[in-house]
C-alpha cells in the first residue's frame, strides 16, 4: 500500500476524531451546562458560540472530512478493490455525509441563521423564552443525531486503521 494512502488514512482518522470529539463535547458538557442558564443568557452564549464556531479550524476539520473520507476510500479501493476497509470507509463516509454533514446543513444551521436573527435586546421576556423553546430542545437533538453519526464513523475509520497497520486489507 502507497505512503499517500496510509497519510490520507490517518489524516481522516484525526480529522473525523476532531469532529466527533466537538459534537460529543457539546452533548455531554456544553449543552447541559448552557441549559442552566436563563433564557436571555442563553440565546446571547448561543448566538455567540454560533457566530464564533464560523472560523478556518472548523471549517478545515468539518469539510476537510467531508473530502477526506470518499478520498480514502477511493485510495482503499484503488489499492485493494472491494476489501474489508473499503466497506468499512465506505459506510464512515455515508454515515457522516447524511448523519453528521447532512443534519447540520439542514437542520443544526437553519436552527442557528433563524437563532442569530433574534434581537433578544428589543423583545419581551415571552418572545425570549419562546424562541429558546423553539430553538435548544430541537437543536440538541440533531446534535445528539450527528454525535452518534460522527462517533459510529470514527469507529469505522479507527477499525479501518487497525486492518491496514495489520496488514488485513484483503478482499472479501
Amino acid at each position: 500500500m502507497k505512503k499517500m494512502t496510509i497519510f490520507v488514512l490517518i489524516l481522516t482518522a484525526v480529522a473525523m476524531a476532531l469532529i466527533a470529539g466537538l459534537f460529543y463535547a457539546y452533548s455531554c458538557s456544553v449543552n447541559p451546562g448552557l441549559g442552566k442558564l436563563s433564557d436571555e443568557v442563553y440565546i446571547l452564549a448561543m448566538q455567540s458560540i454560533n457566530r464564533a464556531i464560523l472560523n478556518p479550524v472548523f471549517f478545515a476539520s468539518f469539510m476537510g472530512t467531508l473530502l477526506l473520507l470518499p478520498l480514502s476510500t477511493w485510495l482503499l479501493y484503488r489499492s485493494g478493490g472491494a476489501s474489508t476497509v473499503f466497506y468499512f470507509l465506505f459506510a464512515a463516509t455515508i454515515i457522516y455525509a447524511v448523519g453528521t454533514f447532512g443534519v447540520t446543513m439542514v437542520k443544526n444551521v437553519p436552527l442557528n441563521e433563524a437563532l442569530d436573527k433574534f434581537n433578544v435586546r428589543s423583545a419581551s421576556l415571552e418572545e425570549i423564552a419562546k424562541q429558546r423553546q423553539l430553538f435548544q430542545i430541537p437543536w440538541n437533538n440533531f446534535n445528539n443525531i450527528r454525535t452518534i453519526a460522527s462517533i459510529v464513523s470514527l469507529v469505522l475509520v479507527i477499525i479501518a486503521c487497525i486492518n491496514v497497520s495489520t496488514g488485513q486489507n484483503q478482499n472479501g
